[in-house]
Order: C-alpha cells, then structure tokens, then sequence
C-alpha cells in the first residue's frame, strides 16, 4: 500500500488544535496530579537507547516523565494521552514555558514563580540549578508574568481557543507550583513521594542523570519540539473508542509506527474495571506497530508486595520495566493475561 504523507516536520497551529479537539474524548476523572511519581522513570532510559534506530511515534501517559522519554528516544511525534483534561491544559502550559523560556534556569523561573538566583547557566547541573532555587521563594510578580505569558502564548501567538474554565485551568496549574516550590512538590500520594528536584536530579541504574532537565541539550531539543506542535495532548480513555484509534489512523497514513507506549500503571485500573483491559489492548492492536515497539509500564513496591510481582531489590518506590508490545497482543489474545499480575512475565 502506497502513502502519499509522511509525519510533518512542522505541525500548523491550526492543525495542532485540529489534533488536539478532534482526537480528544470527553475526559473521565481521575485523582488530580500536578507531577509524576515515578522514580524508577529512568531505570529503562539505558535500555532504550538501546533499541536500533527509531523514526516513528511516542505516545505516552501523565506529565512530566514523558519529556524525559521523548527526550531519549527522539521521536517524530508524540501523542500523550490521558482521561483528565486538566493533564492536556498543564501540558499545554509546559508548551508555553518551553517555548518563553531561554534556559533550564529561566524555565524552572517561570514553572515556580520565583526570580532567577545569578550564577546560573547552560552548564550548570541539574543540582545545581535546583540547589540554587531551594531558599528562593514564590515572587508574586513572577507569577503574575508568567500567568500572563502563558495565556498569551497560547491565545495571542498560537490562536488556541481557551474557554474560561480551561484559562482557570492555567492559572490553578501554575498557582499549584507556585505556592509548593522544587523541593516540595510532590506526585499524588504520600509524603515519602520524590518532589519535582529529587525527579529532575534522579539518575538511571548506572547512575547517569538522564532527566529532561539534566542538560541545556536535552532542554534545547524539547523546547524545538514543542515550538514546531509535535507534542500534542490528548484527552482519551485507553479503553475508549477514539483517542488511540485516532492517533493510529494518522500515523498508518504516514506509514509511521509507534515505537514507544508508556503506560506507566493504568493497566492495573484497566483490569479492574469490567472489559477495559481487553479494549485497550483491541485499540494497541489497531495501531501500526514496529519489531521494535515497546511498552514502557511502571508498578509501585507496594503493589507488587500485594500481589506478588516479582520486582528487583531496590530502596526506589517504583519500577519501570520494557516489554515488547507484539508479544503482550499474542500474549492477551491466547488467554495468557487474565489479570495485571501477568502482564509483568512479559516484562524485561
């Protein structure tokens, strides 16, 4: 079969949104997050960058650990995909902060509210970046900016039509990192939870830090990512009948394949909830796929305890682990996954 598009190089702004509202379900809800709480998120990087050459699409779940995947694999295209539409406006708002900021230093300015302390610069460490930020508090000038500057970025120079609720979405997602800071804030769930300076300055098991801040280089290719509309959010259900199905259809009209699916641990809410788990993996199975095509999937220390998941030792709360998705379909359509527990025999 012939194809006469490829992936774009540059999405318009208009095709952007056209993306954004049409691919999009009605959104579902779910506890509210302002960051991931993943820190085994790069464990799995070494390995990935493994995987021979890639040139297809990422689609991912959550909030800020996807710009740490899509800077490892470099993708054409990511689509990130998530039931609350309050993820698609704060990934919105992170477009917004890429694109306004000149630096790492100047971004972490602009994401909490606070003055840029001196002595930063594009060869600082991530450490450093955010030891120098510990002491700096919230600057309601700053965050009146910014509030600012993100509301016209979005409005003013891309021409998105924000409604009133989603322009309050803005400002409750930048109000929500304001009066937290980088050592505070923290993913949903409890206190011993890593905050947003302890993810960013994480390493891998090799002890390499491969966050999507741990380099101006890293930085500098997301912010040119986000400014040429290739990472497009998405307000979809994994068991629904049109986000995935959505993106599937584009990318097999560009004869593009999806190289990387992080999961993180929604298949645990899938299997719970009625036949969910088997239309997710009916919706993966329509979407054009590679050899390679890999699921990134993540489960807690205490899930895995609960329900005998076997996982490595470690003090890390989280594990990540890869798994080739092909397998995972033969796997689910012989029977051989009946619960979450046994999707992880799969896992590497």
């Amino acid at each position: 079969m012939l194809f006469s598009e490829e992936l774009p190089r540059d999405i318009s702004d208009t095709e952007f949104w056209r993306l954004v509202t049409e691919f999009s379900e009605t959104g579902g809800t779910f506890p509210q997050q302002y960051m991931s709480n993943e820190d085994s998120a790069q464990f799995v990087i070494p390995t990935l960058k493994e995987t021979p050459q890639r040139s297809g699409a990422y689609l991912g779940v959550g909030l800020e650990q996807n710009f740490t995947y899509i800077a490892a694999i470099q993708p054409k295209i990511a689509f990130i995909i998530d039931i609350r539409r309050d993820n698609m406006i704060e990934h919105l708002v992170y477009k917004a902060l890429f694109e306004l900021s000149q630096d790492r230093a100047d971004f972490v300015s602009r994401l909490f509210s606070r003055k840029r302390p001196a002595g930063l610069s594009a060869s600082s460490t991530a450490q450093a970046i955010f030891d120098a930020y510990q002491s700096v508090p919230a600057d309601p000038g700053v965050f009146e900016d910014t509030q600012r500057g993100v509301i016209n970025q979005l409005v003013i120079e891309h021409k998105f039509p924000l409604d009133e609720p989603d322009r309050a979405a803005v400002t409750r997602v930048l109000n929500a990192f304001r009066v937290s800071s980088p050592a505070t804030l923290r993913g949903q769930g409890d206190n011993t939870n890593p905050t947003y300076s302890q993810l960013m300055t994480a390493t891998d098991l090799n002890g390499r830090s491969q966050s999507y801040l741990a380099s101006e280089d890293t930085f500098k290719m997301l912010k040119e990512f986000e400014k040429r509309n290739l990472i497009v959010p998405l307000v979809g259900d994994f068991a629904g009948s049109k986000a995935i199905a959505s993106v599937g259809k584009y990318l097999g009209e560009r004869n593009a394949v999806v190289d990387v699916f992080y999961l993180s641990n929604v298949e645990r809410y899938l299997f719970e909830q009625n036949d969910d788990a088997k239309r997710f993996y009916g919706n993966v199975g329509a979407l054009p796929l590679g050899p390679s095509s890999t699921f990134i999937r993540s489960v807690t220390s205490d899930i895995s305890r609960r329900l005998g998941i076997p996982i490595p030792d470690g003090p890390a709360k989280w594990r990540s682990f890869l798994s080739p998705i092909r397998d995972n379909l033969k796997a689910f359509d012989a029977g051989s996954f009946q619960n979450y527990t046994d999707i992880f025999k799969l896992n590497r």
